[in-house]
């Protein structure tokens, strides 16, 4: 690890002409910045004073953290109880609801918040994207807000961009803080919403992988292999580049190993730092707008099922690793592909001992076979029943995959629900 602060763009490439589906080429999205080496609550008043030249901030902090940790008060200490203008303490409930962000932004626009720090996983940086969007636009009623969704067919001609810089202290690995599309979920519909418009998203991205070591294991790992999914469908999408793919192939060397190590030492910092260093690159696929596949669209589709996005891509990218290879057999370059990851994780001495254990053979174990061991050996869940989802959901999940943006774009594209519900009935 290092011992003083490195601090840098969290990508050096432009985005991509689309972000998820969504085309960006009018958007003005900013590169958020990395800061590791220091301790979070050093680097997080480091920059607040130096950088964003911020005296009033207002904090959201992951309520698990909060109650059985000292770590958000010394963030509060360290970026000094005098500029600290409120503190949530309760995080902000998953899928985001608008209420939740509604309340966030009054309460900060009460006390004229010149910065939003948050402190936790996935759903508060979500909602706090959104929080600092609410307060450049005074968005404070559900309607408002429901305009600026990419859903909208009355966007307002004119959106101003967030002033409050977010800062960003992530305590797991799914990656959503580098990502500028957020999502929110309507309260009265329960529909989950995206928002994409220039200037949304973190401005400050501080990791710690010591802090860390107070994210459960589960959630630690399985939040890692939704990272691994980015750079497994990013590899094998038939519109990667010769950049991206480089990309993913480092994100993977250093996230399958590193979580791995975790497993087997959950003080192990050295790994989960290179873990953390491995989502920045997994994320980087997706923000350049290499299509993803199968395993993200029905992913999408089991959250609302109450399966965190983790554990969907647990259960479904070896099923649609091993779908894509038994039904593109007239598309050489799929098997290719696969082959390509194949290697990247026989080539890995930890991965190695895994698969060696798993009694896998190099010439007969496909992509799939791979990938279901090392998530075994993690510990976490292979199957739809082993998180409570009934068969009985299958066909209509299978209907629904078909709406999402990435279906079309899994190499074997998804255009029926029987080829979804083959893959949902493999790991039933």
């Amino acid at each position: 690890m290092a011992t003083k602060e490195t601090y840098r763009p969290a990508f050096t490439d432009p985005p991509g002409k689309n972000l998820a589906g969504i085309p960006i080429s009018n958007l003005r999205l900013p590169t958020p910045y990395v800061s590791y080496g220091l301790p979070y609550d050093e680097a997080c008043a480091k920059h607040i004073q130096d950088t964003f030249h911020a005296s009033r901030i207002y904090i959201v902090a992951s309520k698990s953290l909060a109650a059985n940790s000292d770590k958000v008060d010394k963030l509060i200490s360290a970026v000094g109880k005098e500029r600290v203008v409120a503190v949530r303490r309760k995080g902000i409930t998953p899928h985001t609801p608008w209420s939740e962000i509604l309340e966030i932004s009054a309460e900060c626009r009460e006390v004229k918040a010149d910065c939003v720090v948050t402190v936790g996983a996935g759903s508060i940086t979500d909602g706090c994207k959104l929080v600092v969007l609410c307060l450049a636009n005074d968005i404070r009623e559900p309607e408002q807000l429901a305009r600026y969704s990419v859903e909208s067919k009355d966007v307002p001609s004119e959106i101003a961009e967030p002033t409050v810089p977010l800062v960003t202290i992530p305590t797991s690995l799914s990656g959503g803080e580098y990502f500028s599309l957020a999502g929110g979920t309507e309260d009265s519909t329960h529909h989950k919403h995206g928002f994409l418009h220039s200037g949304i998203g973190a401005r400050l991205i501080i990791l710690d992988p010591d802090l860390c070591r107070t994210t459960p294991e589960y959630h630690w790992l399985s939040t890692g292999i939704r990272s691994v999914d980015h750079c497994v469908e990013a590899l094998c999408s038939l519109s990667g580049t010769s950049a991206s793919d480089a990309k993913a192939e480092e994100g993977l060397r250093l996230l399958l190993p590193g979580l791995l190590r975790c497993k087997a030492d959950p003080d192990d910092v050295e790994a989960r730092h290179r873990c953390q260093l491995g989502v920045n690159l997994a994320m980087g696929s997706v923000r350049a707008g290499v299509p993803m596949g199968g395993s993200h669209a029905i992913g999408h589709q089991l959250g609302p099922l109450g399966v965190a996005h983790g554990v969907t891509s647990c259960i479904m990218l070896p099923a649609v690793m091993k779908y894509n290879t038994q039904h593109g057999t007239d598309r050489p370059e799929i098997a290719a592909k696969q082959r390509r990851v194949q290697a990247i994780l026989w080539s890995e001495a930890e991965v190695v001992k895994v698969l060696e254990a798993a009694k896998l053979v190099r010439d007969t174990a496909d992509l799939g076979d791979l990938l279901d061991a090392v998530i075994r050996t993690l510990g976490l869940p292979r199957s739809l029943k082993d998180v409570g989802v009934s068969p009985d959901v299958i066909p209509a999940l299978s209907k629904r995959t078909l709406s999402d943006f990435w279906a079309p774009s899994n190499p074997v594209p998804l255009l029926e629900a029987e080829q979804v519900q083959v893959i949902l009935e493999a790991v039933a």
